[in-house]
């Protein structure tokens, strides 16, 4: 039952299950609990599902070679990086937060008004309610928790993408 022996295909799985389960979270705070996100939860958001969809379909694929490997675990290891970014912003927002309390023009009007691109700017410069705390267990943030996730399963990709694994020899 320890996973640092399963194969590639149930390491995988386990990557995705994992994501999927915090995003269900994710959505539970939000719909349930009435905590509204902020643009960085959003990205932080979208970054589990990205490292998710890269679990899944190195799930789904199973490569037997080495180099296929790799690519699936250097793949999830890019997105979970991203929201590594983006969840080390996000604390360090709520951090040091600014003088002037104003996370920016809603999510909605954002998207209606501006590029993909100019949005991803504001909201990487976000400041202000996004620096709000209203969620903590065992003293750290919500975005404190995502940075900790985000590092678990970017060791994790790299782990499962890199790894030695024996060969079966038959006698």
């Amino acid at each position: 039952m320890n996973p640092l022996r399963w194969s590639f295909r149930a390491q995988c799985v386990l990557g995705f299950v994992v994501c999927l389960s915090l995003l269900a979270y994710a959505l539970f705070v939000q719909f349930v609990q009435k905590l509204e996100p902020c643009p960085f939860c959003i990205f932080q958001r979208l970054a589990f599902a990205a490292t998710g969809v890269m679990f899944l379909l190195g799930a789904l694929h199973g490569p037997r070679r080495a180099g296929g490997r790799r690519l699936y675990g250097l793949l999830a290891f890019i997105a979970a990086a991203v929201g590594i970014g983006i969840a080390g912003r996000h604390v360090w927002v709520q951090v040091y937060p600014p003088l002037m309390p104003s996370c920016g023009p809603g999510w909605d009007y954002m998207i209606e008004t501006n590029t993909w691109l100019g949005v991803v700017q504001k909201v990487l410069s976000a400041k202000g309610d996004c620096s709000t705390i209203d969620w903590s267990f065992l003293g750290l943030t919500m975005p404190m928790w995502s940075l900790v996730w985000f590092v678990l399963l970017a060791a994790w990709a790299l782990w499962i993408g890199f790894r030695a694994r024996k060969t079966s020899t038959f006698r």
